[in-house]
């Protein structure tokens, strides 16, 4: 049940951003807020991860903020929150070791030497600056933007600039590792 639950929050998460545009002026608010509140806490249960019970409840209070009248509002800022808590579990990582990134390293590195965990802190510390722009650009166009300025961002401009920024990293994982096998053979 885990992969098609996972799956299911996926999809939902990066639909997200439609479903709020589809959803201004035909839907309530408070039934995609729940909905959203509902699927992330499915992914909670089904990993026993702690960060999606923390957005989901984020989600619930997304909720409730609509009902006391926010309207729009608080689903809009779903984007930030989802920023702010990867940037909280990435930085936390940097201060409780080993960081997010070297725990994923480690799955199909386990013997990662002393300079891969140097790397992967960098790494670490580049995410948290990345999640930082990215929820101060959805805050934005949440606050300051149309509509569709806030779904091309948060919809599509965000998902793309992420997918860069991985691959990009990547790139460069590959080169740095070239280079230390041609040292090593050098050496």
């Amino acid at each position: 049940m885990q992969a098609p639950v996972k799956l299911l929050v996926t999809l939902a998460t990066v639909a997200y951003p439609l479903v709020v545009y589809l959803g201004f002026g035909r839907w309530n608010p408070l039934w995609v807020a729940l909905l959203l509140a509902a699927l992330l806490f499915l992914r909670a249960w089904s990993s026993r991860d702690l960060v999606w019970l923390a957005a989901g409840c984020g989600a619930l209070l997304l909720g409730a903020a609509t009902t006391l009248g926010g309207g729009w509002l608080p689903l809009k800022l779903y984007p930030v929150l989802l920023s702010a808590v990867l940037l909280a579990v990435f930085a936390f990582s940097l201060w409780k070791p080993p960081t997010i990134v070297e725990r994923i390293a480690r799955i199909t590195e386990p013997d990662l030497p002393p300079q891969g965990v140097a790397y992967t802190r960098k790494v670490t510390v580049a995410w948290c600056g990345f999640f930082i722009v990215n929820g101060a650009i959805s805050l934005a166009t949440t606050m300051w933007g149309s509509e569709q300025a806030w779904l091309l961002y948060n919809g599509l401009l965000s998902y793309a600039l992420m997918g860069a920024f991985f691959a990009g990293e990547w790139l460069l994982r590959q080169r740095m590792r070239a280079r230390v096998a041609a040292a090593g053979q050098h050496g």
